[in-house]
């Protein structure tokens, strides 16, 4: 019996995970990897978030049994850290973005699931501010949306970064929360062996589900693993 030719294709999330990677990576920077099963200090303390500090009811965590201090990774910030713990900044700055998966205990909807995909950035040399910042988020969505793109950038609170952002993307003539960014927090440079008087950054963090939502008009972000074949249309 003769069999007919087949054709694969790629899932959504992969499809934005790869435009994602290939943007920034075109801005010049690189990509950066890390483990998913982590340890408490890189995934909370090395990012000024200690034990009893409030921000850690935001990422309601899957703690290992019989490994303390090892969870799942709530963020792919904790590979930002074991960058800069392994780069020499006098030898030239960090440009890296962390792209992967993360899990939170989440009661699951059509907006929240317990796992999902993240890419966050990091930039940290002399010198850089908010400026370099929105520079880097309007280009990229200006890449990813279309040239007419816009952003906003409204203050918020994230333990990491100080002044914290959340940044909105008009989308259709509305305006949409898509990340949170800010300019990186001078104990987190500190706990990586930065000197934050000689130097500074800015992290963001963002969603690929919810970029792939902005994308495909997917309506749940559960249907992303559910295996269904039907959504491998794109």
């Amino acid at each position: 019996m003769e069999q007919k030719d087949t054709k694969g294709t790629l899932h959504p999330l992969t499809l934005v995970m790869h435009d994602t990677v290939r943007i920034f990576s075109e801005l010049g920077f690189s990509v950066a990897t890390g483990p998913e099963l982590e340890d408490e200090w890189h995934n909370f303390d090395a990012l000024n978030v200690p034990a009893g500090h409030p921000a850690r009811e935001m990422q309601d965590t899957f703690w290992v049994r019989g490994q303390a201090g090892k969870l799942l990774r709530t963020h792919t910030s904790p590979v930002q850290i074991r960058y800069m713990e392994q780069h020499d900044i006098s030898k030239g700055p960090v440009a890296i973005i962390c792209p992967g998966k993360v899990f939170r205990n989440e009661a699951t909807d059509a907006t929240h699931e317990m796992q999902f995909h993240q890419t966050e950035g990091l930039l940290v040399g002399e010198g850089i501010s908010l400026s370099h910042l929105k520079g880097v988020l309007l280009e990229f969505f200006k890449r990813f949306v279309g040239e007419d793109a816009e952003i906003r950038l409204r203050p918020s609170f994230f333990p990491f970064v100080e002044p914290g952002l959340e940044i909105d993307v008009k989308i259709k003539g509305k305006w949409v929360e898509v990340l949170g960014a800010g300019l990186v927090n001078p104990k987190v440079l500190q706990a990586v062996g930065y000197d934050p008087e000689k130097v500074s950054g800015f992290a963001f963090g963002m969603g690929i589900d919810r970029l792939a939502t902005m994308r495909f008009g997917i309506p749940d972000v559960r249907l992303y693993y559910q295996g269904d074949a039907r959504l491998n249309q794109f």
